[in-house]
C-alpha cells in the first residue's frame, strides 16, 4: 500500500499533509472502488481499501495486472482520456473496453485528473450504480476535493510565513532515512533544495554533528516504538556557507499498512535562542566561579586581618601593658621612672597607629574621604613610587562627585589595573584619566605595554578581571578591555545618578 496521498487542483505540487489521514480515511471508507494510476508508465500506484476486498490480490499483485484487465480500459485509452481531459478540473466519464454490467446493476468509470507524488496522475473511481440508487459519487468527490484545496490553500499561507522546513520522513529497519515530502524552506534552512534531499536523504544525515547524529537516532528509535511525538535539537554543519546552526525537528509517527513508520512534522532554526541560552549558562558557571573566588579571597582576607590584629595589635597591647607594668611597679617601689622606658612604650603606641590606619585603609581607604579625584591621584602617585613606572592622572572636573558604591568600584578597579599592569604589562607609562561625559562617570586606565589578548580574558582564572566586569554591572555601567596600539586600555563608564546630578 502507499504510503500516503496528495492530491492537488494543479499543474503544481503543493504541501499538504495536515489532513493525509484523513484524506486516507475518507478514500478507505468508500463503497467504490478508488485507484491511482500513474500517466508515464500507467501503473497504478494506489487504491483504496474497497478494492483490496473486492479482488483477490494484495497490493503487489495488483500493480502486475493490466489496466485492462482491473478497469476495462486499456492503456491506449488512458493515455487519451489523460491528454484530452490534462486542464479539465471536474470528473469526467470513462468507456470501458471489457463490460462488466449485469441485470442488476452498472459498472461506471469516474476519472479526474490529479497529481501524486510530484506525478501527472489519473484518480479513477470504479462505481456501481445499482437499480434505485440516487448516490452521486462524483458529486460528492467534488465537494470533498474542494474543501480539501481550500484547507490545503490556508495551509500553504502558514507554511510559506513560518520559519523552517516541513516534512514526511520514513526510516527503514537499518535506519537509513528516506523523505517523502518537504517544503522549499528547505533551501534556506540547510542549504539543500527539497529534490537534493530527496534523492539523497544521507546529506540530512552527514551533516549533523556526530554526537548529536547518535541522539537523533535514539529519539527515532523511542518515537517509533511508542508511537511517541518526536522532539531533538542538534546541530548542523552547512559545508557551502561554512557556518554551523542549531536546529530542533518535531515530529508525529504514524503507522503505515505495511507496519513503516512515516512522520510528519517541522524542522526550525534556532541557532540564536541555543547559543543565548549557552552563553545564558556559561555566563552563570562563570558567576558561580567567581563567587567561589570572591568568596576564598574573602577569607584569606579575613585570616589576614585576623592575623594582623592578633599578632602586630596583641603584640603591641601585650608589650605596652608589660611596660606600663615596669613603670607602675617601680613607682611603687620607689624606683625611677628613666625616659628610655617612656620612649619605648610611645614607639610601641605608634606603631599600634600604623597598624590600625594600614587595616582600617585596606578595608576602606581613608583617601575616599577626600573625593574620587583625589583618591585616583594618590593612587597614581603610590604605584609610580612603589613601582617606578611614570603614572599620569588627568580628570577634566576639580570635583566630581560619585556614590560612596561607585567610589569604591572605581578605586578598586583602578587598584587591581594597576597590579595587573605591574605583574604583566611590561610598560614604560601609565595614564589614568577620569571624566564625566555625556551624563557619564568615564575612567580609562591605559599602558603602552605588551598588551592583552582577546582570549586571555575568558581563561578559567581571569578572576581580576571578570571582578572588575561584575563590579560595573551591579552598578549598570560599561566595562570594556582592549588594545591601544601595543598597549591595554580599560574603560570603565557609569551613570551619573540622580543625587549625585544634583550635587553636581
Amino acid at each position: 500500500m502507499p504510503d500516503s496521498l496528495k492530491i492537488t487542483k494543479s499543474s503544481q505540487l503543493k504541501p499538504f499533509f495536515c489532513n493525509v489521514q484523513f484524506v486516507e480515511s475518507i478514500l478507505h471508507g468508500m463503497s467504490d472502488e478508488v485507484y491511482v494510476i500513474n500517466a508515464e508508465n500507467m501503473q497504478i500506484m494506489y487504491v483504496n481499501e474497497r478494492v483490496l476486498k473486492n479482488n483477490a490480490y494484495n497490493f503487489e499483485q495488483l500493480k502486475q495486472q493490466s489496466l485492462l484487465a482491473v478497469l476495462g480500459v486499456g492503456q491506449a485509452s488512458m493515455q487519451r482520456y489523460l491528454s484530452e481531459h490534462q486542464g479539465l478540473q471536474d470528473f469526467f466519464d470513462m468507456v470501458q473496453e471489457a463490460a462488466e454490467n449485469t441485470a442488476h446493476q452498472t459498472i461506471k468509470l469516474l476519472a479526474k485528473c490529479i497529481e501524486f507524488n510530484r506525478k501527472p496522475c489519473i484518480l479513477v473511481i470504479k462505481h456501481t450504480v445499482a437499480e434505485n440508487s440516487t448516490k452521486d459519487t462524483s458529486a460528492f468527490l467534488d465537494n470533498f476535493l474542494q474543501a480539501l484545496h481550500e484547507s490545503e490553500s490556508r495551509v500553504d499561507e502558514i507554511v510559506s510565513s513560518t520559519p523552517g522546513m516541513f516534512f514526511q520522513l520514513q526510516r527503514n529497519k537499518e535506519g537509513a532515512l528516506s523523505f517523502v515530502y518537504l517544503t522549499e524552506g528547505c533551501q534556506a534552512l540547510l542549504g539543500l533544495s527539497a529534490d537534493d534531499l530527496q534523492q539523497n536523504a544521507k546529506l540530512f544525515y552527514e551533516m549533523i554533528n556526530a554526537e548529536d547524529r547518535a541522539k537523533l537516532n535514539q529519539c527515532f528509535d523511542i518515537s517509533a516504538m511508542e508511537l511517541s511525538q518526536l522532539d531533538w535539537e542538534g546541530r548542523v554543519w552547512i559545508a557551502d556557507w561554512q557556518d554551523h546552526k542549531w536546529i530542533n525537528m518535531r515530529a508525529i509517527p504514524h503507522q503505515l499498512d505495511n507496519n513503516q513508520v512515516q512522520w510528519a512534522g517541522i524542522i526550525i532554526n534556532i541557532t540564536e535562542s541555543k547559543e543565548e541560552k549557552l552563553e545564558l549558562e556559561s555566563s552563570r558557571r562563570e558567576l558561580a566561579e567567581l563567587t567561589a573566588h570572591l568568596n576564598q579571597v574573602k577569607e584569606q582576607e579575613r585570616t589576614r586581618i585576623a592575623r594582623e590584629i592578633h599578632d602586630d595589635l596583641g603584640g603591641n597591647l601585650t608589650a605596652i601593658k608589660i611596660g606600663l607594668s615596669s613603670i607602675i611597679r617601680r613607682i611603687a617601689n620607689g624606683q625611677p621612672v628613666t625616659k628610655e622606658q617612656a620612649l619605648n612604650l610611645e614607639g610601641i603606641v605608634d606603631n599600634t597607629f600604623e597598624t590600625v590606619h594600614r587595616i582600617s585603609s585596606d578595608l576602606r581607604p581613608n583617601v575616599l574621604d577626600l573625593g574620587i579625584v583625589a583618591a585616583l591621584e594618590w593612587q597614581a602617585k603610590a604605584f609610580e613610587k612603589q613601582v617606578g613606572i611614570p603614572c599620569y592622572f588627568t580628570f577634566n572636573q576639580n570635583d566630581i562627585h560619585v556614590s560612596s558604591e561607585q567610589a569604591i568600584a572605581l578605586f578598586r578597579i583602578c587598584q587591581e589595573s594597576m597590579s595587573n599592569i605591574a605583574k604583566h604589562a611590561e610598560a614604560t607609562k601609565v595614564n589614568v584619566d577620569l571624566d564625566i561625559y555625556k551624563n557619564e562617570i568615564m575612567m580609562m586606565i591605559s599602558d603602552n605595554g605588551v598588551g592583552i589578548n582577546s582570549s586571555d580574558t575568558y581563561k578559567p582564572n581571569s578572576f581580576g578581571l571578570r571582578g572588575m566586569q561584575e563590579r560595573v554591572a551591579a552598578l549598570n555601567g560599561h566595562f570594556d578591555i582592549g588594545q591601544l596600539g601595543k598597549g591595554t586600555m580599560i574603560t570603565v563608564r557609569l551613570p551619573i545618578e540622580q543625587q549625585v546630578a544634583n550635587h553636581q
